[in-house]
């Protein structure tokens, strides 16, 4: 299975975690959404890993701030259907704590209404944080991602993500 790393940044955190995720991936393209031409780049890809920021914290949509909250809106509308994407998301467990990696779940709901087949949820432990509307049903709706306060866990958290999602695809 051929993933395609779709990313949107503010501050580089989201495009350094997407180039980590190619290196773990040999063959993957990683292609920023503000860049992409239209949702079509989207549909063709054979299966999609999309690295997600939250930046509008306590925001019921437009969470990530990015190209994200738009394609968030057509997303539902388009024909997904069985093919996998995995969402990875990142936030500050501390900062904003009660907010953490909210901006998942938006992109996690576009393509669940599209039929997509969703992969990659990862469960809570070891992460400290209050709140967020990205754990559904007891877990993350993707891999959660804190450069700001957990750096140090990243490797191996992208490194046991990988192998997941390429289990499940």
């Amino acid at each position: 299975m051929a993933f395609t790393i779709f990313f949107a940044t503010s501050t580089g955190k989201t495009e350094d975690i997407a180039d980590r995720l190619k290196d773990l991936l040999p063959g993957t393209e990683a292609k920023d959404v503000d860049n992409i031409s239209s949702s079509d780049e989207l549909v063709s890809a054979e299966a999609l890993i999309c690295c997600v920021p939250t930046w509008n914290t306590g925001a019921d949509e437009a969470r990530s701030g990015t190209a994200w909250d738009d394609y968030a809106q057509e997303i539902p509308g388009l024909d997904f259907a069985g093919k996998p994407v995995a969402i990875l998301g990142l936030g500050d467990s501390s900062g904003y704590s009660d907010f953490f990696c909210d901006a998942m779940e938006e992109l996690y709901t576009a393509f669940l209404q599209s039929g997509a087949k969703l992969i990659g949820k990862v469960p809570t432990d070891g992460y400290t944080y209050d709140d967020s509307k990205s754990v559904i049903d007891g877990k993350f709706c993707g891999l959660a991602i804190d450069e700001d306060n957990e750096s140090e866990m990243t490797d191996e958290r992208l490194s046991n993500w990988v192998k997941q999602i390429q289990s499940e695809a």
